[in-house]
């Protein structure tokens, strides 16, 4: 499947509710957000008849997203029920962790394979600031368990940001001595993540990824562990994503950085996102999207295609500087990141 642009889609990410177990100041309100009416909210059946029809068109790869995946119940069996669809190859898994202890045996068994754990500080105290009811011993304790139950890879996602002061060599040593890979992720001020009504960030708290590297870098070789250097071949972990990554010398894992502000990948961009709700959205910085929700319902894949082709039609060729002001105003919760 191809956009106008002639880039290959063949990535989903899906959202399985905009529910979450955290009030990350970034991502929704500490009240939480106004409940949507249970009608509205795909079935699983009906994302996994969406996900056929797209895997006919060519999609590969899919991302279960949130909110909070987990707090959903049967979502082992939803990854199950995908694991069976023909030319699925890849299904992975984006949580906070914090029920991953209880969970990974369970959802390794239904057929998933790697997982993305977000993690934004290693500080206890800083940690329950940003998620606001977080306990930071739940998330490594899940980080322990996807590890433990073969999870491969196991991706630490941290998003940057100025104003917290993050040890980010600390995060970088956490792949010297086990097999984890951890992306920085420059901080995107979208939705009500910034001003008042949210974190207070804004962006002037933006930090490039070169600036993360070489505070990495000037950091790690104070200490004696030398540089990083480009991971190539099999030092890289699986994924199709935007990442570029490096590893210290001897080391288990990799150090990933993501750069949506700094150097775009719009370029190379090949994911459509779908809702809770049933909205498939071309492109994160943008409000725009296409109900699959009403030709789902109505049993009509004809439609249904011509959805999915009307919202590949619609994915820009690349977001431009200062995008990120005036992006979508959707809590990112609602998109699924």
């Amino acid at each position: 499947m191809k956009d106008s642009h002639g880039r290959t889609i063949d990535y989903l990410r899906i959202s399985l509710t905009d529910r979450c177990n955290l009030r990350c100041v970034y991502c929704m309100p500490f009240d939480g957000i106004l409940q949507v009416p249970h009608d509205t909210i795909l079935r699983y059946d009906e994302i996994v008849r969406f996900v056929q029809v797209a895997a006919q068109r060519g999609v590969q790869r899919v991302r279960l997203t949130g909110g909070e995946p987990l707090v959903r119940k049967g979502v082992a069996g939803l990854i199950e029920c995908l694991s069976a669809i023909e030319g699925i190859d890849d299904i992975s898994l984006t949580t906070n962790g914090v029920l991953l202890k209880k969970m990974a045996p369970e959802l390794h068994r239904a057929g998933l394979r790697r997982v993305n754990i977000s993690l934004d500080t290693l500080d206890p105290a800083q940690f329950t600031q940003i998620t606001r009811l977080g306990h930071i011993e739940s998330v490594l304790e899940g980080i322990d368990a996807a590890l433990e139950v073969g999870f491969d890879p196991v991706k630490i996602n941290a998003v940057a940001v100025r104003s917290l002061h993050q040890d980010y060599l600390a995060f970088a040593k956490l792949s010297l001595d086990r097999p984890l890979h951890i992306r920085f992720i420059e901080y995107m001020p979208v939705g009500n993540s910034s001003g008042t009504c949210g974190a207070g960030w804004g962006p002037e708290d933006v930090v490039s990824c070169d600036d993360i590297r070489r505070q990495i870098d000037e950091g790690a070789q104070a200490a004696g562990i030398g540089t990083l250097v480009a991971a190539e071949g099999n030092n890289r972990p699986v994924g199709g994503g935007p990442a570029r990554y490096y590893h210290f010398p001897q080391a288990l894992g990799t150090v990933g950085f993501i750069s949506p502000l700094s150097r775009h990948f719009c370029g190379d961009c090949n994911r459509l996102r779908l809702t809770s709700t049933g909205g498939l959205r071309p492109c994160l910085f943008s409000d725009k999207e296409y109900d699959v929700r009403t030709p789902l319902r109505a049993g009509n894949d004809a439609a249904l295609n011509a959805v999915i082709d009307a919202a590949c039609g619609m994915k820009p060729s690349e977001h431009h500087e200062g995008d990120h002001a005036r992006a979508t105003q959707t809590n990112m919760n609602a998109i699924g990141g």
